[in-house]
């Protein structure tokens, strides 16, 4: 893309300029431009999960548990970590899956009083087709950067959200 190319976000900021002068409306140049790409992230995400009939909270936890390796099976603590949902969020989503057939609870060998919840094969093949499309439509996001630039922006974005991920 050219220095010369505008976007939604020039003008708004060129707007604030006049409007606002006595205000440095610098972080709209970065954090409009991140908010907008958010929401056409989030359609994207959407479609692809509706695509394979998932909503985002399913995808959410079916990717938890793929994401952990074979045998695709995490205790339901270890799924609130990593969704960041509460435990009475978590048992309902947990039952909500159960009863699509994506999972399954069985007893935890190591913890009498546990469960541990797993893919089914079915959880497995609709969340790795899901994935796969999530990714395709991803990379068309980002198809007007070359990889050095999406690196560069990768790098610049962990820096600014690295604090935030950081435990408390």
């Amino acid at each position: 893309m050219t220095e010369d190319a505008r976007d939604e976000v020039d003008r708004l900021v060129a707007a604030w300029r006049t409007e606002r002068p006595d205000l440095d409306v610098e972080p709209l140049q970065v954090l409009s431009r991140v908010s907008r790409l958010a929401k056409h992230l989030d359609r994207a995400r959407r479609a692809a999960f509706a695509e394979h009939d998932l909503e985002p909270w399913e995808f959410d936890v079916l990717t938890a548990l793929r994401r952990a390796g074979k045998p695709y099976e995490l205790s339901p603590g270890a799924l609130l970590r990593a969704t960041l949902v509460t435990s009475g969020t978590m048992t309902n989503r947990i039952d909500r899956l159960a009863q699509a057939g994506h999972v399954r609870r069985r007893p935890d060998p190591e913890d009498r009083r546990g469960v541990l919840v797993s893919l089914t094969e079915t959880g497995l093949a609709r969340v790795d087709a899901a994935f796969s499309d999530l990714l395709r439509r991803e990379h068309d996001l980002l198809s007007g950067l070359g990889p050095t630039d999406q690196r560069a922006l990768a790098a610049l974005l962990r820096t600014l959200l690295a604090p935030f991920d950081s435990p408390p």
